[in-house]
C-alpha cells in the first residue's frame, strides 16, 4: 500500500539533463576552449568556478557577453515534453549549480519550472567578479531538507556533482552520464533517453506510465 503521507518529489539536475552544458556552449562561441570543463571533468566546483572566473577575468568577458550565448539555447530534444509529462504526474525541482543570471532564459522556455541554484556577483562593468552558493553541497543538502518534510524524494543526474543528491535520494538515476563516472557509482542504473528515465522514475517513484 503506498504512504499517502510521503507524496513524491522528483529532483532534477539541469545542465546534461534539461539543457545543454552552458560553459561549453560559451566555449564554442568565444573560442575559448578552457571554459569547456565542466563537473564532469573536474569534481571539485570550488576549483571548477575559480578556474571559470580567472578566464573570464583574462578574456574580458561580462555577464552579457555569457548572456547573449544563453540567448541561443534551447532545451535538450524532447526535454519540455519529458518535465511535462513529470510535472503531471508528481512534483518536480531543478537542482543545478548554475545560476539565476544564466538560467532565467532556459527556464522561460520549460514553462518555468522551480529552479533552486546560486548567484553571481557583478561590478559596475558588467565583470563576474564572484559567485555566491546558496549553500555547500546545496543538492544533498536540498534532498535532506525535502525528507524531513515527508517527501519520498527521487533524483536524476548526470556528473559528479551529482552524485551526493542521488545517494540521498531514495532511488538516484544517472542520465546519459559519461563513463567513467557511471564506472566509478555503478549503484546509480543508467539511461541514455526520456523514454528510459521516465521508465526508472516511474519504477522508483510508483508513478503512473
Amino acid at each position: 500500500m503506498k504512504d499517502l503521507t510521503q507524496p513524491v518529489l522528483t529532483c532534477l539536475d539541469l545542465e546534461g539533463v534539461l539543457v545543454p552544458e552552458i560553459w561549453v556552449n560559451v566555449a564554442q562561441k568565444t573560442g575559448i576552449g578552457e571554459l569547456r570543463l565542466t563537473t564532469r571533468d573536474i569534481p571539485d566546483y570550488d576549483v571548477l568556478m575559480k578556474r571559470r572566473l580567472g578566464i573570464l577575468d583574462r578574456h574580458k568577458l561580462t555577464l552579457q557577453d555569457i548572456q547573449d550565448v544563453i540567448a541561443t539555447m534551447a532545451p535538450l530534444d524532447g526535454a519540455g515534453e519529458f518535465l511535462g509529462w513529470l510535472r503531471e504526474r508528481c512534483q518536480v525541482i531543478i537542482l543545478s549549480d548554475t545560476f539565476y543570471e544564466f538560467a532565467l532564459p532556459l527556464m522561460k522556455q520549460l514553462a518555468y519550472p522551480t529552479l533552486f541554484c546560486n548567484r553571481l556577483e557583478v561590478d559596475d562593468r558588467g565583470r563576474i567578479v564572484d559567485y555566491h552558493l546558496r549553500q555547500p553541497d546545496q543538492k544533498r543538502q536540498s534532498v535532506i531538507a525535502l525528507k524531513s518534510l515527508r517527501f519520498r524524494v527521487i533524483a536524476a543526474g548526470d556528473s559528479y556533482n551529482d552524485t551526493g543528491m542521488l545517494a540521498e535520494a531514495e532511488a538516484g538515476i544517472f542520465f546519459r552520464p559519461p563513463t567513467a563516472i557511471a564506472k566509478e557509482f555503478p549503484q546509480f542504473p543508467v539511461t541514455q533517453t526520456y523514454a528510459e528515465l521516465s521508465q526508472q522514475l516511474c519504477k522508483a517513484g510508483d508513478l503512473r506510465p
